[in-house]
This record gives C-alpha cells, sequence and structure tokens, in this order.
C-alpha cells in the first residue's frame, strides 16, 4: 500500500508540474528574467503551492503519526549556516542556468530532451561530489587516535 500511495503521489506531482509549466526550461528562465521577457505566471504556481503546504502542515500536525511510518521526519536543526546558504545559492544558481531543478527534471524524462538527462546526470554526479568531499573533509578535521 506505501509503495502504491507513493506512486500516485508521484504520479499528482508530475502531472502538477506539467501543467505549471514547470517541466518546460524555457517558461522557467523567463520568469527569472526580469528585465526581459518576465512570465510572472510561475508566481501562481508558487502561490499554489505554499497555501497547499500551509493547510496540509496545519492538517498533518494535529496527527499523532504519519499514515505510512513510525514517525514524522523532522530535522534537528534550524540553523541558518554557511553550509545551508552556501547550498542553496549553488542549487539556484543552477536552477537558473538550466531552467530544471530535480524535482521537475525527473518527470522531464518522458520529454526525450536530452538536455534533461544531461541536467540528471550533473546533478547525480554533484550529490557524490559532495559525499566524497565530505568524506575527505571529515577524514581531515578527525585527529588520529593515540596508541596505548
Amino acid at each position: 500500500m506505501k509503495l502504491i500511495y507513493a506512486l500516485f503521489t508521484g504520479i499528482v506531482f508530475g502531472v502538477g508540474l506539467s501543467i505549471s509549466g514547470m517541466m518546460n526550461p524555457a517558461k522557467v528562465l523567463n520568469f527569472f528574467d526580469v528585465a526581459g521577457t518576465w512570465d510572472a505566471s510561475l508566481v501562481f504556481v508558487m502561490g499554489g503551492a505554499i497555501t497547499v503546504t500551509f493547510i496540509g502542515y496545519r492538517l498533518v500536525w494535529r496527527r499523532a503519526g504519519p499514515i505510512f511510518g513510525d514517525r514524522f521526519q523532522i530535522p534537528s536543526s534550524n540553523a541558518v549556516d554557511a553550509r545551508l546558504v552556501g547550498g542553496s545559492a549553488i542549487f539556484g544558481i543552477g536552477w537558473g542556468i538550466a531552467g530544471f531543478c530535480p524535482g521537475a527534471a525527473i518527470p522531464a524524462l518522458g520529454t526525450g530532451r536530452w538536455e534533461v538527462m544531461l541536467f540528471l546526470v550533473a546533478v547525480t554526479v554533484g550529490f557524490y561530489a559532495r559525499r566524497l568531499m565530505a568524506s575527505l573533509l571529515s577524514e581531515v578535521k578527525t585527529p588520529p587516535m593515540p596508541n596505548p
């Protein structure tokens, strides 16, 4: 049942992205081009998403727990640090350059465009590069154990 619910949710999300134009990089890039061919229609997409999220969170937090899990997955920190700001900046720059965000690029694979595949390959390489860097940095920061 959990997989069927996840599949249904993904389909609804993908259809919504398609209808709203979020899978069209030209439409997204025109939204960012406020000095040129600005397309304000994505403001309504964001407004709808914020409204649904606001109402959804109010309803979900009234429950004792999630339907398909043992507990809610809540971040343990709400600190705004350099890592959060830097990651957000990189995400935004990538979105502005490519016209895709990962959430919209996955259902856009169905369009058969090579740009979508290239974007998702680049995102995947970025994920693994970040993991490698974190692993290397944790090894550098961890002092060696003294010998008894």
